[in-house]
């Protein structure tokens, strides 16, 4: 038999039971794609990440994630989460305040910061980038379960893309996100269609003295109907922003996310420059709530 330390954590959260739940097995070495697979379908959460040590110099880990139907190139709220379980379980911030996973779309650096006792976590994500795809707006909102006229046209619907590619649909309101009711075996299909890994509505229409964006996300096209608080979309969602011009960089803002399912949680933004690239950087907090083993033949 085959024991492995497993970790059910809330991510972008600092409290328990809301934010976005991930699993984290930290020391993988030896489980197959299949055995990943299978736990994956076992945690039945939107992901579970898999850490081994990376081959790479550059690199501490090397991570991969899995739906409960399928492998995906990158989570960013399992990233956090796994990070979350290196600093608080096995006491890396000892040895550095940076961390580095290596991931299928290229290295992700992390940055580890305790003020006062409070850690929080960033991650930068890839040089954001977007493009137009073919849609019919009446067909789009017929999907999602929305009225056309609550698109904000004001801003254009475009896939965006900071590790994953996904939809982003700007809308008027808050209430006309929570409102969303998407028809999602039609929307696996489109999703599909465009290569897309989620759909992502967002509103700037929001108490700005709170926070700057409100967002909810839809990925049946990788068997999860909706994730409540989902950093690998906020971060695409951020990087659209710099592209379409609607925030500058070197601004901080903060996008909420998960009140429709009543697992609130927060993503906080940060935009700069790297090497005369527009970059993005997101983390949060995160809190642990499970601590286990999986026993395999």
């Amino acid at each position: 038999m085959r024991d492995y330390l497993i970790y059910h954590v809330d991510s972008f959260t600092d409290q328990p039971f809301s934010g976005n739940p991930a699993g984290v097995v930290p020391f993988a070495e030896g489980l197959t794609e299949e055995d990943m697979r299978k736990i994956a379908s076992e945690m039945n959460l939107s992901e579970t990440a898999f850490l081994v040590p990376s081959q790479l110099d550059e690199a501490d880990y090397r991570i991969c994630y899995y739906t409960p139907t399928c492998e995906i190139d990158f989570c960013g709220h399992a990233t956090l989460a796994a990070a979350w379980v290196l600093a608080k379980e096995f006491d890396f911030l000892k040895q550095s305040t940076l961390l580095t996973f290596e991931t299928n779309i290229g290295l992700v650096p992390m940055e580890f910061s305790d003020v006062e006792g409070q850690l929080s976590i960033t991650m930068t994500q890839l040089e954001p980038t977007s493009k137009e795809i073919p849609l019919n707006l009446a067909e789009l909102a017929e999907i999602l379960g929305i009225d056309e006229k609550d698109i904000d046209i004001r801003y254009p619907v475009k896939a965006a893309h900071t590790g994953n590619w996904h939809l982003i649909v700007p809308m008027r309101t808050m209430k006309a996100i929570d409102l969303a009711v998407p028809n999602f075996l039609r929307l696996k299909e489109y999703n599909e269609e465009h290569s897309i890994i989620t759909t992502h509505l967002f509103t700037l229409n929001t108490p700005k003295d709170e926070f700057f964006s409100y967002t909810r996300d839809f990925a049946p096209a990788v068997g999860v109907n909706e994730d409540p608080v989902t950093g690998s979309a906020n971060g695409a969602l951020a990087g659209y922003f710099l592209l379409e011009e609607i925030v500058e960089t070197n601004s901080s803002f903060m996008i909420v996310q998960g009140n429709s399912m009543n697992r609130p949680g927060v993503t906080k933004i940060k935009t700069f420059l790297q090497d005369n690239k527009m970059r993005v950087k997101l983390g949060g907090q995160a809190v642990i709530t499970i601590k286990g083993q999986v026993t395999l033949p």
